[in-house]
C-alpha cells in the first residue's frame, strides 16, 4: 500500500488507516477484533487510530495487536473524562487519560495523542497543550496533534504546538481543503482526514437512521453528484480517492467491523489519485452548491 511522509515527522505512513471507533461501539469480540486489525496490518495499514471514549476500542486493540508494536503507528486522543470524576479537560484528568490509555493498549508509549476537539477557548489557554508537551517530554507520546475541524483547529494548526491534524474532509464537507489544510502543510503538519468517504450517507438511498449522518445526506441531496447514482462501491471508491487527492492529506482513517473492507479498500484504491479534471469537478460543484454555514463536522 502507498505510504506517505507524515509532515514533519519520521513516520512513513500508509495511506490508509485503521479507526478503531466501530469495533468499540459495537460489540465487536477480542477474536473479532484480532481478526479484524490481523487483516488490516498484513494488507499493509500501518497506522491505528483510536480515542480514550471510543468504548472498548483502546482494551481490544491492546488485547489482540500489542504483540505487533513495531508494525504499526499508533495513534489515540484525550480530552473526554470518559470514566474519571474530574470534568472534560481537566488537566490532570487528562494526563491520567494518556496513562490509562497506555495500560489498555498495552504499550509504553503511542505515536501520536491528539487533544480530542476541544474549544479555541481552551486551547488559547494553553494548559491542555501543556499536558501534551509534558507526554512528550516523558516519552509516553513521540508527537502531538489537534483533533478537530473549523476556526479551532485553524488556530491549533498556527498556533506552533502540533505536529499532527486529525480533520474532517471529504465529498461533502471541504472547508478544510481551504481553510486548514494548506497551512498545515506549509508548517509540515501531518494530517489525517476523518470521514473520508462522508460516512457513506447515500449508501442504501435513504436518509441514514443514525442522526450522526444528517448532515452529510443533506449536504449530499443539495450537491448533487452524479457519481452517487451508480454502482455503490465505485462511488466509495471515488469519495475516498477524492479525499487522498486533496494535496496535503498524508492519510484517511477508514473505520469498519467488517474484516474483509481492507481488500476491498485496497482493490478501490488500485486506479490511484483521482485525475486532476474530475477533482477539480467534485471541487467546483461544492464551491458553487456548499453553503456558507456548511463548516467541518467534527
Amino acid at each position: 500500500m502507498e505510504k506517505r511522509q507524515y509532515g514533519r515527522t519520521d513516520m512513513n505512513v500508509s495511506i490508509l488507516g485503521f479507526g478503531g471507533a466501530e469495533i468499540g461501539f459495537e460489540g465487536v469480540s477480542a477474536e473479532q477484533a484480532d481478526k479484524l486489525l490481523g487483516s488490516a496490518l498484513d494488507a499493509g495499514l500501518n497506522v491505528i487510530d483510536t480515542a480514550e471514549c471510543y468504548a472498548t476500542s483502546e482494551e481490544l486493540i491492546g488485547k489482540t495487536i500489542a504483540r505487533r508494536r513495531g508494525d504499526y503507528y499508533l495513534f489515540t486522543k484525550c480530552g473526554h473524562a470518559s470514566g474519571f470524576d474530574q470534568p472534560d479537560w481537566d488537566p490532570a484528568m487528562l494526563e491520567a487519560s494518556i496513562d490509562r490509555s497506555l495500560k489498555r493498549l498495552q504499550t509504553d508509549y503511542v505515536d501520536v495523542v491528539h487533544l480530542h476537539s476541544c474549544s479555541e477557548e481552551l486551547l488559547r489557554q494553553g494548559d491542555v497543550i501543556d499536558v501534551l508537551k509534558r507526554a512528550k517530554e516523558k516519552g509516553k507520546t513521540r508527537y502531538i496533534g489537534y483533533s478537530g475541524d473549523h476556526k479551532a483547529a485553524l488556530y491549533a494548526v498556527q498556533c506552533g504546538a502540533f505536529d499532527s491534524l486529525e480533520t474532517s474532509v471529504n465529498i461533502a464537507d471541504q472547508e478544510a481543503i481551504t481553510l486548514t489544510i494548506p497551512e498545515a502543510q506549509r508548517r509540515g503538519i501531518g494530517v489525517v482526514a476523518k470521514r473520508p468517504i462522508a460516512n457513506a450517507a447515500w449508501k442504501t438511498g435513504k436518509k441514514p437512521v443514525s442522526g450522526y449522518h444528517h448532515t452529510y445526506w443533506d449536504r449530499l441531496q443539495a450537491l448533487g453528484y452524479d457519481f452517487l447514482q451508480g454502482d455503490l462501491s465505485e462511488s466509495i471508491g471515488t469519495a475516498l480517492r477524492f479525499t487522498l487527492s486533496v494535496p496535503g492529506v498524508n492519510a484517511a482513517i477508514v473505520g469498519t467491523a467488517k474484516p474483509d473492507r481492507w481488500t476491498e479498500n485496497a482493490r478501490l484504491l488500485e486506479l490511484g489519485l483521482l485525475h486532476a479534471e474530475r477533482y477539480e469537478a467534485i471541487r467546483a460543484q461544492w464551491n458553487a452548491k456548499a453553503q456558507a454555514d456548511w463548516i467541518g463536522q467534527g
